[in-house]
């Protein structure tokens, strides 16, 4: 997939455009430059020594100018106040106000408030349209930044996906250069997934029977230990039998003085041994 170079360079242009409905530095740093005697505050000093104001700047300018602002209109309105009431006096004819016209004069501000009051709640429903199509243009600044990343991207992962797609392709044309010598290379998936499911079956039917011999070895174990534990006395007893045996013909041979011709004193010594021989194992 081939990317046009032209849009990504111009979605780069516009994502180098700082986003703003309103600069509102650019009147502040005209009138800082056209009244450089005019008194200033700190913030103002700062926000107008700097090209790009930040948002602390701004709001300690917009605090500075309303107490400015404040402070002049309570002036302005003493002033005219002043004027009114020196102008009543020294006028000719001097000016009488009668309370009809000050009634009059009451509705009609009161109507400037209600009309004032109805500008002003529109131009808080502007602002907070202003704030919310900021805050939309921001989200969708964001979304095109993360998009035009990934169209960077994308060249690059589509031709790692078709390498991985060409490899694949060699790798099935392979499998089927070995499945023409194997029939169950080339079987279809249902029948794979069967053969596959028989083995399984045939291995876990040898499993189990690898267990069953596993116990039965282990039983024969446990009884070979006990027939070597019960064989240990008997072996001993033949042991000492024999020993006992071979000190009777010890004991015989000196007493006849190694005669051989004796058969019954030979006779008499068997059936002693006999005896003894009998009693040892019956016992």
């Amino acid at each position: 997939m081939e990317i046009d170079p032209a849009i990504l360079a111009e979605l780069a242009a516009l994502q180098e455009t700082p986003l703003s409905i309103i600069r509102l530095a650019d009147p502040i740093s005209a009138s800082a430059h056209a009244a450089p005697t005019s008194r200033k505050s700190d913030a103002s000093s700062a926000s107008a020594s700097t090209d790009a104001p930040t948002p602390a700047s701004l709001d300690a300018d917009l605090a500075h100018y309303r107490e400015l602002f404040s402070k002049l209109r309570f002036s302005y309105v003493e002033q005219v106040t002043k004027e009114k009431f020196i102008r009543a006096i020294v006028g000719e004819p001097p000016m009488i106000v009668t309370p009809p016209e000050n009634a009059a004069l009451e509705t009609q501000n009161l109507a400037a408030k209600a009309q004032l009051k109805a500008l002003k709640t529109q131009v808080a429903e502007i602002v907070a349209q202003l704030d919310a199509r900021a805050r939309d243009l921001a989200r969708r600044s964001e979304r095109v930044r993360v998009d035009t990343a990934a169209l960077r991207d994308l060249p690059a992962a589509t031709a790692q996906v078709e390498r991985s797609l060409a490899d694949l392709r060699r790798e099935r044309d392979g499998w089927a250069r070995e499945a023409q010598g194997n029939p169950d290379m080339a079987l279809p998936l249902a029948r794979t997934l069967e053969a596959v499911g028989v083995k399984k079956k045939e291995m876990a039917a040898l499993d189990r029977e690898l267990d069953q011999l596993r116990a039965r070895a282990m039983r024969k174990a446990t009884e070979l230990e006990r027939i070597r534990t019960e064989l240990g006395p008997l072996n001993a007893k033949v042991a000492s039998s024999a020993a006992a045996a071979k000190e009777a013909q010890r004991r015989k041979e000196a007493a006849l003085g190694g005669g051989e011709d004796d058969l019954e004193e030979r006779g008499r010594w068997f059936r002693a041994n006999e005896a003894v021989l009998k009693q040892i194992f019956e016992s």
